[in-house]
Order: structure tokens, then C-alpha cells, then sequence
């Protein structure tokens, strides 16, 4: 469908042609008819599907549309992280360009004032990770009184950074008669459970999430854990890289792998949860603009990260949840461009791979670097202990049990 077939005000039709929209996305071809219409949505589609423009086209036609003027914001869009803030706010800006729509992001690791003075003078649309959103609602800074629409977007997530509590206490300040609109990138039961307690009659859309694009080349490399490191490296040396983005499950193992990198001579930044934001976006910016050539990333920090010409995804640690395989790689191949999504996997991960493996419907292909020596002993000081073995043994076992009974 093209963008021009879709009953949007003209403002809002410019602006699309501006930015160079011509055809809908699957995810916006379902959900932006119903939304238009004010009805409930429960959209189900990864990142980088163009989810985006799902439920802000239809918030802002619905806003054009009303003649409502009021100080109070009329549509909230909550989104997990800062990044996810900042990026949709952003193409709120772009899409209200050529109107008088008022727009704030309202997130944490940043000043209240701005935020304070924005909100009082009055906004047509808040855009806000939940937490920072509590502290202005506390600061008596907010008022839903005319609320009109809410989007609680990657919506899994938010449920995953422990953001439920608060955005319970944030939806019961809101009225009853509203549009509603929920994303998320999975349905499990608490997702389920939390549309029908906020929804009324909601359309269900479930784009297809399970198969990545075709044009990403997947792979799995074996590889010792102590290794990991060394593997890497090389294959910085030995690719074709023009930018690569690596994966890490946590913030301390993303701390020693950038560091190991910069070791390397590698121009790499860094980014997670502990980055003030400054450093977060500096971070962003120099790896959107070259200057980095390596991004380490976790999963809650590059949620929502939108940067076009990443060549590789690189699994440094293999994801606990298929669904996050899925996310991580659809970073690469954007825009109909090729992409590499490259899985370090040692012996321990097994267990992972095959879950995802079983998502995905196939075997992912395994391959070693030519040139790498695989046989460089462990080094005395990364053996783990008799005490350590066994908590692998044990944890390993358990978590075969729990995929077997999940079979």
C-alpha cells in the first residue's frame, strides 16, 4: 500500500513525502486503517518493522482532526529507554513539522527543568520512559485530564526493565474513554493479560517475526570461551567491516570487551544502562557518523537503536530468549542492504543455540575463520574452579530440563 491511499490530513501527507515515505510496511498497512478509526490495536512486530509511524500517523491525524486546544497532552507514547524516547520524539518532530502540534521527550539521566518548562507551558504529545514520566506526575508537573490516546510501545520490555508498577499507577490517572494502542515484540501471557486490563475490543496484528530478512547471512562460530575475545578481534582484521555492532549479556562483560577492543586498536564505543546520557548519545553519534567503527552493546541499551549501514551483528554472548536473536540481528540488512549476523557459540551455549534454531524453523550454518588457531590452551588464571564446574554442570542441566519441558 502507498502512503498517498491512506486517509491522512494533509499535513501529515506532506510531511511523509518530505521524509521520502512512499510505501507502507506490513505493520503499518494492518495498523494504521484501524487506527485512524480510534480503535484499540495489539501489534505484534520486531524492531526495525516501522512500528513507529504504525501509531504515530494515526495520533497525530487524530490531533490535526480534533479541534480540541487544550495545555494538557492529549496522546502519550511510553517507550523502555531513553534511545527509544529520544528517536520517536524525534520523528514526531519530523511528521508535525508542518503543523502547530507541541511535542516533549521526557526522560531520565537528563534535566527536569527543560522538561518542567516544556510540560507547563503545554504539549499536544508526551513522549516518556515511565519512570521519569512518575517523577513529573509526583511533581504535580502532568495532568491526563484530556488524554485522549495512549501507546505503550515495546511493551515486553518495558515489562522486563520491572516498568509494570509503574505503568499501572501512570494508566489509572488516565480516563477510561481512550485509544489505547499496544506493541510489543512477543505476546506472552503477562502481555496478553495487560491488553485485555487496558483494552477495549482491540484489533490483533501479528506480523510474522520468526524468519529475518533474507538478506542477512547467519552464522554460528564455535569457538572456546577464552578465545572469544582473540576470535574477534581477527575477524575485524580479516572482514570487510564497515561498521559492526556486538552484542554482550551484560554491562560488565560489555565494559571488558570494549576495553579489550580498544587494546586492539579498534575505534570503539560503548553503550549500556550505567552511561550517563550525554556519553550514551556521543556514543550513538560517533558510531552513526564513522568515527567508531565497533558499537558494544547490551539488549536493553540498543533497543530501539536505529542506525542505517551496520554491515555485521555480532552475538558476543549468545541471547537467553530466541526472540532476542530475532531483534539483535535485524539490525543489520536494513533498507533492502545485505548484512552479516555472526553467533560466537562455545560449548555452554548449546542449549541456547538450539532454541533459537527451533524459533527460526533451521540450522543455522557453522564455520571457523581460516588462519585462527582454536587450540591455544586455556590460560591457568581462566580455569574454572572443581566448585565452578560443577554450578555449570548443574545450571546447564537445569536449563535443558526447563527447554524439555517447555517442548
Amino acid at each position: 500500500m502507498r502512503f498517498t491511499e491512506l486517509d491522512l490530513s494533509k499535513p501529515i501527507q506532506e510531511a511523509i513525502s518530505a521524509l521520502g515515505y512512499e510505501e507502507t510496511t506490513p505493520i503499518q498497512t494492518q495498523a494504521i486503517p484501524p487506527g485512524l478509526q480510534g480503535r484499540d490495536i495489539v501489534g505484534c512486530a520486531q524492531t526495525g518493522t516501522g512500528k513507529t509511524l504504525a501509531f504515530l500517523l494515526p495520533a497525530l491525524d487524530h490531533l490535526l482532526r480534533d479541534q480540541t486546544r487544550t495545555r494538557n497532552p492529549r496522546v502519550v507514547i511510553l517507550e523502555p529507554t531513553r534511545e527509544l524516547v529520544l528517536q520517536v520524539a524525534g520523528e514526531t518532530e519530523k511528521l508535525a513539522a508542518r503543523t502547530s502540534l507541541r511535542s516533549v521527550a521526557v526522560y531520565g539521566g537528563a534535566g527536569m527543568k527543560r522538561q518542567i518548562d516544556k510540560l507547563r507551558r503545554g504539549v499536544d504529545v508526551v513522549v516518556a520512559t515511565p519512570g521519569r514520566l512518575m517523577d513529573h506526575m509526583r511533581r504535580k508537573n502532568v495532568n491526563f485530564g484530556d488524554l485522549q490516546i495512549l501507546v505503550l510501545d515495546e511493551a515486553d520490555r518495558m515489562l522486563d526493565m520491572g516498568f509494570l508498577p509503574d505503568i499501572k499507577q501512570i494508566v489509572r490517572r488516565m480516563p477510561r474513554q481512550r485509544q489505547t494502542m499496544l506493541f510489543s515484540a512477543t505476546i506472552p501471557p503477562t502481555i496478553a493479560a495487560l491488553a485485555r486490563q487496558f483494552q477495549r475490543d482491540p484489533v490483533s496484528i501479528e506480523i510474522d517475526m520468526a524468519h529475518p530478512p533474507e538478506a542477512i547471512q547467519q552464522a554460528l562460530y564455535p569457538v572456546p570461551k577464552h578465545l572469544k575475545i582473540q576470535l574477534l578481534v581477527t575477524m575485524l582484521e580479516q572482514m570487510e567491516v564497515n561498521s559492526m555492532l556486538v552484542f554482550t549479556r551484560t554491562k560488565q562483560q560489555a565494559d571488558i570487551v570494549t576495553r579489550q577492543l580498544r587494546q586492539a586498536r579498534i575505534a570503539t564505543a560503548c553503550i549500556h544502562g550505567d552511561f550517563r546520557q550525554r556519553d550514551r548519545i556521543a556514543a550513538l553519534e560517533g558510531f552513526r557518523s564513522g568515527k567508531h567503527r565497533v558499537l558494544v552493546a547490551t539488549n536493553i541499551a540498543a533497543r530501539g537503536l536505529d542506525v542505517e549501514g551496520i554491515s555485521h551483528v555480532i552475538n558476543y554472548d549468545v541471547p537467553e530468549h530466541p526472540e532476542d536473536y530475532v531483534h539483535r540481528i535485524g539490525r543489520t540488512a536494513r533498507a533492502k542492504a545485505n548484512g552479516d549476523a555472526i553467533t560466537l557459540v562455545t560449548p555452554d551455549d548449546e542449549a541456547l543455540i538450539y532454541r533459537i534454531e527451533h524459533l527460526l524453523g533451521r540450522e543455522i550454518e557453522r564455520k571457523t575463520l581460516p588462519g585462527f588457531d582454536y587450540d591455544v590452551p586455556t590460560p591457568s588464571w581462566a580455569k574454572p574452579s572443581a566448585k565452578a564446574l560443577m554450578q555449570q554442570v548443574t545450571q546447564s542441566q537445569s536449563l535443558a530440563d526447563r527447554w524439555r519441558s517447555m517442548c
